[in-house]
This record gives C-alpha cells, sequence and structure tokens, in this order.
C-alpha cells in the first residue's frame, strides 16, 4: 500500500492508519529529514524479526536506530549522560543526527542479546514525528539503500515503492527524500566524535570553528 501525506500537515486519521499497521507489527517505509527509511515497532519482536529479515542481516549484528519523537523519552532507554551530551541532545535534535549513546537494561530486552549501545533518532519531519507520538514508543529504522552502489539512496518515493511494495506492509509518499544520510555522532567515550559525515556537519563544523 502506498499512502500519500502531506509532508507539512499530515492528517490524523492517515497517521492512525499508519500506526495500526505498526501495532500489528508491520514494517513501514517513511520520510525523515534524511533519506528514506524502513521502520516497525521497537517493542514488538515479530516486527523486529521482520525487518532483520528484509535486510537480510541477523538481530545480533543490526546495528538500527531507534526513532523518538522527543528528546524527554531518550531517558528512558540510555544509561545516565553527562552534561556536555545532554546539551549536544538539546543542540542538534529534532535534526539529521544519529548519537550513539549507552544502553540501560531495557534495549538488550529488545534485541534478545546483551546490547550496550543505542543509536538515536530525532528527525526533523513531521511525518515521522507524528508516527511516533501516536504509536507511544520509538520505531526501530534503518536507511532504504539503493542496488546502485553510486547512487547509494534513492530519492524518489514512487521508485522506492515500486521496489518494496511486496516487501513491506505500507510506504509513505512524503515527498523526494534526500541523497545523504544522517551525521552520526559517538557519545559513549570520554569524548564526542564524529564516525561518520553527513547531514548536518556543516552545523558541526561552524560549532567547533
Amino acid at each position: 500500500m502506498l499512502l500519500k501525506l502531506n509532508s507539512l500537515h499530515p492528517s490524523d486519521a492517515q497517521i492512525q492508519k499508519i500506526t495500526d499497521v505498526l501495532k500489528d507489527g508491520g514494517v513501514i517505509i517513511y520520510p525523515t529529514d534524511t533519506v528514506y527509511a524502513f521502520g516497525c515497532d521497537a517493542h514488538n519482536p515479530d516486527a523486529v524479526k521482520k525487518l532483520c529479515e528484509l535486510k537480510g542481516i541477523d538481530l545480533d549484528k543490526a546495528n538500527f536506530s531507534f526513532i523518538f519523537s522527543d528528546i524527554k523519552l531518550i531517558g528512558k532507554y540510555t544509561k545516565p549522560m553527562d552534561n556536555q551530551v545532554f546539551k549536544a541532545l538539546n543542540r542538534y535534535l529534532p535534526g539529521p543526527f544519529t548519537f550513539i549513546l549507552n544502553a540501560n537494561g531495557l534495549v538488550p530486552s529488545i534485541f534478545g542479546y546483551k546490547k550496550k549501545t543505542i543509536g538515536l533518532r530525532i528527525p526533523d519531519n513531521r511525518i515521522s514525528q507524528a508516527l511516533v507520538r501516536s504509536l507511544g514508543n520509538p520505531m526501530l529504522s534503518t536507511s532504504v539503500h539503493d542496488d546502485d552502489s553510486v547512487v547509494e539512496y534513492t530519492t524518489d518515493p514512487e521508485l522506492i515503492y515500486n521496489r518494496f511494495e511486496n516487501k513491506v506492509d505500507l510506504m509513505i509518499d512524503g515527498g523526494f527524500g534526500n541523497n545523504e544520510p544522517s551525521t552520526v555522532v559517538d557519545c559513549t567515550g570520554e569524548e564526542i566524535t564524529v564516525i561518520r559525515e553527513g547531514l548536518g556537519m556543516e552545523m558541526l563544523e561552524d560549532e567547533m570553528a
């Protein structure tokens, strides 16, 4: 199913329809502020398993991100963070960043093994934020990669749908996506370090200049 949403004003009825798919264990494709991504209910084991099968990876090797709607909810899934990390999250989220933090005991229960870190995002995208608010807990997410290693990410939602319509339960058309992923920032050590440069990197460079 392909569902077209207004990226600035997604309707409550459409958001509820997608939420019902997620709660039933479905996997969707949805827009973020960077590239299009697969998503499922992070608290639904069957959905998490289905997402792993779709990506062709074992759960214990999966580096999926948790998608939140609000920074206040992050602490439920992470160990206590220091002031520097908390300030960074407040400064750059919502935005095109993935922050890696130390996970607490709730995260291993989702993955079924002892996972020590969590990658988290709050995309600056009204559709994804509305979905997570409606769902009531984070989505588990991973980027949709193109078959072409040169292109890497498909920006046209119709082309993405043509490729995956028989592999996902629903796709959201929220307009053309970007072709650059998020900047990944590791906050698990003594210093905050960038481990992948992506969209948003210029913001960090301006800050550090």
